[in-house]
């Protein structure tokens, strides 16, 4: 390899969302993060991930190295960003492939916290490693744009769900109460859930009723559609 010629490394990271109580009880969008144990940025929190090995896939590579750090095996990712900013690594052109999950409470209890590895608040993330404040406020962003689709909003509930449910799942994204009645009208006339003839079982009142989203076709997830590059 001549002088001028350069290596550049590719990486994998992983955005997993998860809806989880703070400290205080609210329920706000959480990510994991692992504390990096080397140089560079050792001691500080950063993204799940890790390098890309020859023999595998992109997104076999993420799921290994989410699986690795995390205990996390979340039923799909999506790519959602590609970070090639030449000064991004100290030392070494790194060019990171992101990608995006959104997981239910019961997924993300299996994750593996401890010492080096925490949930916390997407909203506070700040002071991670490499540019990993910057992913995470690009993947908040994308998340808060993209929850008016119930076939997104459906990847923290079950598969059916009522409509009491589906709104608790954007106040919590967008971290601001909406009315009931208008956000039952406004859904109801997108187009973005049907009924499945059920209703919820418990409770004193009336049983609500059970919607399914419609998932648009051609979209495999939320958050399909990657950002530039950088």
């Amino acid at each position: 390899m001549s002088s001028s010629q350069q290596v550049i490394l590719v990486a994998v990271s992983t955005v997993i969302f998860a809806l989880l109580p703070d400290r205080r009880g609210d329920v706000r969008v959480h990510l994991p993060l692992v504390r990096r144990t080397r140089d560079p940025f050792g001691g500080q929190w950063a993204l799940p991930g890790g390098w890309v090995r020859q023999d595998e896939s992109l997104s076999d590579a993420g799921r290994r190295t989410l699986a690795e750090t995390t205990g996390l095996r979340p039923s799909y990712l999506e790519q959602l960003y590609t970070f090639g900013r030449p000064d991004r690594s100290p030392g070494q052109r790194v060019v990171s492939v992101v990608y995006s999950a959104l997981v239910r409470n019961h997924e993300a209890a299996a994750a593996v916290e401890g010492e080096n590895v925490r949930w916390t608040s997407a909203d506070d993330c700040t002071g991670l490693a490499f540019d990993h404040d910057g992913i995470v406020q690009y993947a908040l962003w994308r998340l808060r744009t993209k929850v008016q689709f119930a076939h997104v909003a459906q990847h923290f509930l079950d598969e059916q769900f009522s409509l009491a449910q589906l709104r608790e799942v954007h106040e919590a994204v967008l971290q601001r109460p909406l009315d009931p009645a208008n956000f039952r009208r406004q859904v109801e006339g997108s187009g973005t859930v049907v009924e499945t003839g059920e209703r919820q079982t418990g409770g004193r009142h009336r049983p609500p009723k059970l919607y399914r989203a419609v998932v648009p076709d051609g979209s495999a997830g939320p958050l399909r559609t990657a950002g530039p590059l950088a």
